[in-house]
């Protein structure tokens, strides 16, 4: 296993809409275990395939960071079923880090995937669980939490990220391996 890059807004990679997975394979499952020991060391609950320079539709999750594997879910072409009610929760993300926002999402949800062993499933979530599916399903439509705010704090965040990338020089560079 190893770490990957986390491109980080603008890269344009970002706003890909990531494909479908059409086989499990070996070169995947390497995928997921890079993913997976990236986001924990990041530190993340979550973490999307486009996020580390791979438009395709996976996620890994873990809400509960606790023991090795206690709350982890990899999702495989997520899909999702329905939501209900309405919630507000203050988000950040790896790919805009250091910024925090007030976002409103769905309440419950039920998404269906496939896992890592190919076996579709049906999870129904709630709180933490619910937004962290949601805003990692948004990376997969190449939608980022910040297009969920407000026109004027969007915009507000723009300006403000736009002077920090000039003050520290940075310049958008694809993320690739």
């Amino acid at each position: 296993m190893s770490l990957l890059p986390i491109c980080t807004y603008p890269d344009p990679v970002l706003r890909q809409k990531a494909e479908c997975v059409e086989n499990i394979d070996e070169g995947l499952q390497c995928l997921i275990d890079d993913m997976i020991e990236t986001m924990r060391e990041a530190p993340g609950i979550g973490l999307a395939a486009n996020q580390v320079g791979r438009p395709v539709r996976v996620v890994v999750l873990d809400v509960e960071r606790g023991e090795p594997g206690s709350g982890l879910l990899v999702l495989i072409n997520p899909e999702l079923i329905s939501a209900d009610g309405k919630t507000q929760y203050e988000e950040g993300c790896l790919s805009v880090p250091g910024y925090f926002a007030s976002v409103t999402r769905c309440q419950e949800v039920v998404v269906r995937a496939v896992d890592r062993e190919g076996q579709v499933f049906e999870i129904t979530a709630d709180g933490l669980l619910a937004i962290a599916l949601q805003h990692e399903m948004d990376h997969l439509e190449g939608k980022l939490f910040i297009d969920r705010l407000s026109p004027i704090t969007r915009d507000i965040f723009k300006r403000k990220w736009k002077k920090k990338l000039k003050e520290e020089g940075d310049e958008v560079q694809p993320c690739l391996d």
